[in-house]
């Protein structure tokens, strides 16, 4: 007799055979991994891919899980691999993982408390621990897909607070139009894109996001906020937000929080925090102070699954005055009528049907504990520290910008190349480590200039390890180095 497909008491024995299958292909596929990506090209893995028949005959549970093998696993970039140094992926909490799949297989959605009982009370208890490591008492917030998302439901509590505040009563039609257009959000050029995202999503004017004036760090500079700030109050404009950063993508930069902090409540201007990437320093056991006066912001955006180790997805959008996020709630009678006294999730997320990704940290913290995730990673901030030397010293290699966090800013370029030569090379050297599948880097834009990035979040990763990405970039360089541009040192391979 065919068994169900669907995860049922009757089929529970069948999942757990099959679930312990995959596992086990799993687990000797990370053991033997050797390198973060295959360097198979995107010409075989799009046709491999466009070959497969979606309305074919069913090769049922175990053979399709199977092809997942060739078709995917094999394939895949491996973010635990030493040599992997590319974007703000991290190697995962293995009591984590453990959680994943539970919460798969229950399939609890935390939108309402008749979907998620007691799954409800966990999310708010890690919401409110969040809050009070960041200094709010009383917070409040929700998990969210990301930063992304956190950050555009950040500033629509930001948008609806300046209606509040410079409106008259309940605005609708043409007066709310008008004073909308009327605001702006300031933020650095080195801020998360998700702000001028979703500064269109929220219907804002095309100039809404003004840039304030940053260091030569490219920190917030404090006294350019201010003057900011006091030119849209001259020019009858509204402040709408301000949005501060704790660890910008590319440098890994923090904004001066209490500066900033002060500046905003000189002028009653909403503060948001992006901490999606230093969010991490809340349980460092040496670095807390790096964030100092993130207590004093409006909103916090944290992504759990960079510098807290959690698989994506797991973020969280955190307010000071629970009230705030009350600003979010929209009742339907099929789902969370007002009169409900229920604890309902979906009346402060702009998701409905959300995943009940919060049990993976909760299980993480009950683990391995707050301190020990800190310190995992501060381990990953003095490698970087380390690296930092390490391309100082080297004579083939440029430093261009120092950082508070994970990133290492660098060019190929000996000391007789030229500047142009040196540009030219960096995306030649990203793609040609990409397409050898050795180590993985990025490349950004630093002053108008072309450089690669490694981005460190491996706790587990060592000084060779990343001499040994290093010496790749280097070798690469010069074997595409126009003629007469030799290394100047020898290069050591792994």
């Amino acid at each position: 007799m065919n068994l169900s497909p669907l995860l049922t008491n009757s089929t529970a024995d069948d999942y757990a055979r099959t679930v312990h299958a995959v596992v086990d292909r799993l687990a000797a596929q990370v053991r033997s991994c050797a390198a973060p990506f295959s360097g198979e090209s995107r010409d075989l893995l799009e046709r491999r891919v466009a070959s497969v028949d979606l309305d074919g005959a069913p090769l049922g549970t175990d053979a399709a899980l199977v092809e997942i093998d060739t078709m995917f696993v094999e394939d895949a970039v491996w973010f635990h691999h030493p040599a992997y140094a590319a974007h703000l992926n991290c190697p995962v909490a293995i009591p984590a993982v453990a959680a994943e799949a539970v919460l798969a297989a229950v399939n609890t959605s935390v939108d309402t408390y008749d979907q998620s009982t007691v799954g409800t009370y966990m999310e708010r208890h890690l919401i409110r621990w969040t809050a009070g490591r960041i200094g709010f008492d009383g917070g409040a917030g929700v998990f969210t897909s990301g930063g992304t998302q956190s950050n555009l439901h950040a500033l629509f509590l930001a948008r609806e607070h300046a209606l509040a505040v410079h409106g008259s009563g309940i605005l609708a039609g043409a007066e709310r139009s008008s004073l909308q257009e009327r605001m702006l959000v300031l933020a650095t050029e080195h801020s998360h894109f998700s702000v001028q995202k979703s500064a269109l999503l929220l219907g804002l004017g095309e100039d809404a996001v003004i840039c304030v004036p940053t260091d030569s760090d490219g920190r917030m500079d404090p006294s350019g906020l201010r003057l900011t700030l006091d030119v849209i109050e001259r020019t009858g404009r509204i402040p709408m937000a301000v949005v501060a950063t704790a660890g910008t993508t590319d440098r890994g930069c923090i904004d001066p929080l209490g500066a900033v902090a002060d500046a905003c409540e000189r002028s009653v201007t909403w503060l948001h925090v992006d901490a999606a990437y230093g969010g991490g320093l809340l349980v460092s056991p040496t670095r807390r102070h790096l964030l100092d006066g993130i207590e004093r912001a409006a909103s916090v955006t944290i992504d759990f699954h960079k510098s807290f180790f959690q698989p994506v997805s797991s973020s969280a959008i955190i307010v000071r005055n629970p009230a705030d996020l009350a600003r979010t709630g929209w009742h339907a009678d099929y789902l969370n009528p007002d009169d409900a006294d229920e604890p309902n999730q979906v009346d402060t997320s702009l998701q409905t049907t959300r995943r009940f990704d919060a049990l993976k940290l909760w299980t993480t913290l009950r683990a391995l504990g707050a301190d020990r995730v800190g310190a995992m990673f501060d381990r990953v901030l003095d490698l970087t520290a380390a690296v930092h030397r390490i391309v100082e010293e080297d004579p083939d290699l440029h430093l261009l910008a120092r950082t508070d966090l994970s990133t290492v800013l660098f060019r190929y370029q000996p000391d007789d190349m030229a500047d142009a030569e040196a540009d030219r090379l960096v995306p030649v050297i990203r793609a040609a480590m990409l397409a050898s599948g050795r180590a993985l880097l990025a490349k950004t834009v630093v002053r108008g200039r072309p450089c690669l990035k490694l981005t460190l979040l491996n706790p587990d990763t060592t000084v060779h390890d990343v001499r040994g990405v290093l010496a790749i970039a280097k070798t690469t360089g010069a074997t595409h180095a126009r003629p007469g541009h030799a290394l100047a040192t020898t290069v050591v391979t792994r």
